[in-house]
Parts: C-alpha cells; sequence; structure tokens
C-alpha cells in the first residue's frame, strides 16, 4: 500500500495499493519497506487467492478484458495503541468483476492493481477449462410486437 503525499488543505496523503509481489513465505507480517516524507510504503504478506466455480464468469470477465487486473478491498486502520499513525491495509483480494462489484454495492474501498503476466497465465488456462458460457435463449416476443395478421392468427380479435 502506498501512502502518497498531497497538497491539500483538508487532507495531507492519500492511499492507495500499489501493486502485489508472489508470497515467498519469509515475511510474517506487515512492514515499512519505503519511508519518505512523499511516500511511505507498507507490505502486506500472507494473502491467497483462491478460484471459484461459481465466480468463473467474472473470471471470464476479467481475462477477456483489455488490462486484466487484480481487485484489493482494502480499509484504513486505526491501531492508536500500537502507533501514532493510521494506516490502510488490504483486507481481501479477487480476480472475479463479479465479486468485486459486489464488494463495491457494499459500500468497500476497492482499487485495482496490474495482474501479473505469471497470474494472468493461470487464470486464462483455468477460465479456458471450467467456464462455459450460458447457452442463450430464444426470446419470446410478445404478442403486441407481431403484425395485426399474427395476433389474429393466433385467436385474438
Amino acid at each position: 500500500m502506498d501512502r502518497i503525499a498531497i497538497d491539500n488543505r483538508w487532507v495531507s496523503h492519500k492511499w492507495q495499493p500499489a501493486g502485489i509481489l508472489p508470497d515467498d513465505g519469509t515475511r510474517e507480517a506487515s512492514e515499512v519497506i519505503s519511508d519518505r516524507p512523499e511516500l511511505t510504503q507498507l507490505l502486506f504478506p500472507g494473502f491467497a487467492l483462491h478460484m471459484f466455480a461459481d465466480e468463473a464468469e467474472g473470471y471470464y470477465l476479467n481475462v477477456s478484458s483489455p488490462e486484466p487486473r487484480v481487485f484489493v478491498m482494502w480499509r484504513i486502520k486505526d491501531d492508536t495503541l500500537e502507533s501514532a499513525l493510521d494506516y490502510a491495509a488490504p483486507y481481501a483480494l479477487t480476480l472475479s468483476y463479479n465479486e468485486a462489484a459486489r464488494w463495491m454495492d457494499a459500500q468497500e474501498k476497492v482499487d485495482t492493481v496490474q495482474m501479473p503476466t505469471e497470474m494472468l497465465a493461470v487464470l486464462s488456462d483455468w477460465v479456458r477449462d471450467n467456464y462455459k458460457p450460458p447457452e442463450k435463449k430464444q426470446r419470446i416476443r410478445p404478442k403486441s410486437f407481431e403484425s395485426k395478421e399474427g395476433r389474429y392468427k393466433s385467436g385474438m380479435s
């Protein structure tokens, strides 16, 4: 997560996800990886991405978009007992457009970061093997759209 200094009379900074890195398992807790007046970067290890069959359409929408993204739900933490600084922390990650939309509908903060190439390859393979587009159903035209002759033939007078 990035804490970026901004020139604004009401707020001094803004938070945003910076990106995702593969978790090598060597870090157990969050840590500050850069701390300058204009930019503070925090690293939060331990997140896992799982794919679920009922989210296949959301993954398909992501893979088929011009720029596939990882969706990051994040929240402001107020750990005043631990430090004098409030900070933003990621809460959950998803690759599904649909799940991210549900989070936003619930008024959660959701931003996107670029999907790493290796992750895109795995997701693309999963979507190819698991996503089945819904069958297109024949739409039944309402009688009001038929010509007068067609309505009379069907018994209407």
